[in-house]
């Protein structure tokens, strides 16, 4: 059977190919549309695949409402309403169409996480090629579907899901679409301590689901997101900023241009280094096959003498008989005079 894959503008993704590489802009853009374009440019400008925005409004995502369980108790966001926290961090819709047209000039792929059906019909009236359902909204199955039946890709992340939630999200999105599913294990903890990131669920993800494996990083830094990719991740969301001493709603856990830079560079080269299982001498290895041991001439030998362990040893190079011969050597007869430093081959012994 085929390993499964998707494709986001005519990019592949999954086992096989470089891992793809989602900046996450979030409400890092302050408000400012100028800060949001820019932020594009440096995700292009760090070779990243894509830019994803989140598409929502305050009153599309919740209430003004001032009751205890509509403010966030701990955490980055601690006391802040939840509504006045989204009329800060939300991108503005009539700023949607001028970013896709951005993204597309400067290439690359942008597309978003709706939160409601009303953005789903203004993300589709721009050609996103792909939807993200955000991990607080896996279980929202009627919005799964909504989006599956498009057509497009669903990139969905699991963080709080139990495994019956993530299967029930997955079994949704394939009967009501055939765009291919994209699994992100994650930890929605802004930003999530290292050590409760757990990287192996990933892969027991990918053996319960047949579809495309990947991470939603929150973690500072980028050591996670390289792990994940050694892993098997072939999808790598992680949150941007142009500056975190600028301030943000995410820019606490996000990453600086040069970080996601380095993000890209280190996801790639350790997707480059999984290869193929291979034993066999590589090119890079040719010069280096010379300095084996083997077994050499060490003191000068006169024809008829006996080789002992004194005038043969296993030493570099490796131009003579293996060192698993030395037990059959000794105690032979020099065929003729050995000088001290000849590699030594069976022609030699009696």
């Amino acid at each position: 059977m085929s390993e499964p894959s998707v494709t986001i503008a005519g990019r592949k993704i999954g086992p096989g190919q470089p891992p793809y590489i989602v900046a996450e802009m979030s409400g890092n853009h302050n408000g400012d549309i100028g800060r949001a374009l820019a932020l594009i440019d440096a995700a292009k400008a760090a070779g990243a695949d894509a830019v994803k925005l989140q598409t929502y409004t305050a009153d599309t995502i919740t209430i003004d409402h001032d009751g205890p369980e509509f403010r966030v108790h701990g955490g980055l966001w601690d006391g802040r309403r939840l509504y006045e926290l989204y009329q800060e961090a939300h991108t503005p819709w009539e700023w949607h169409p001028r970013l896709f047209e951005h993204a597309r000039q400067v290439g690359i792929h942008i597309f978003s996480s709706p939160f409601d059906p009303t953005a789903v019909e203004l993300l589709e009236s721009l050609g996103a090629p792909a939807f993200k359902i955000a991990s607080f909204e896996l279980i929202d199955i009627p919005m799964i579907e909504l989006c599956a039946a498009t057509g497009k890709p669903l990139i969905m992340s699991t963080g709080l899901a139990s495994p019956q939630e993530i299967r029930e999200a997955v079994e949704a999105a394939g009967r009501a679409g055939d765009g291919g599913v994209i699994l992100l294990h994650c930890t929605s903890a802004y930003p999530a301590p290292v050590s409760d990131m757990n990287l192996l669920t990933m892969r027991h993800l990918g053996e319960q689901h047949p579809v495309v494996m990947g991470l939603s990083d929150h973690t500072l830094g980028v050591t996670v997101s390289v792990a994940a990719v050694a892993l098997g991740a072939c999808f790598i969301e992680k949150h941007f900023t142009l500056s975190r001493a600028e301030g943000g709603v995410d820019s606490d856990f996000s990453l600086e241009p040069q970080e996601l830079e380095r993000l890209v560079k280190e996801c790639r080269e350790a997707w480059e280094a999984l290869g193929v299982v291979r034993y066999d001498e590589v090119p890079s290895e040719a010069a280096s096959r010379d300095h084996r041991r083997s077994l050499y001439v060490v003191a000068d030998i006169a024809k008829g003498e006996l080789v002992t362990a004194d005038n043969v040893r296993s030493i570099r190079p490796g131009h003579g008989l293996p060192p698993k011969h030395l037990p059959q050597v000794l105690n032979k007869r020099a065929t003729r005079d050995l000088s001290r430093g000849s590699p030594l081959d069976w022609s030699m012994l009696s």
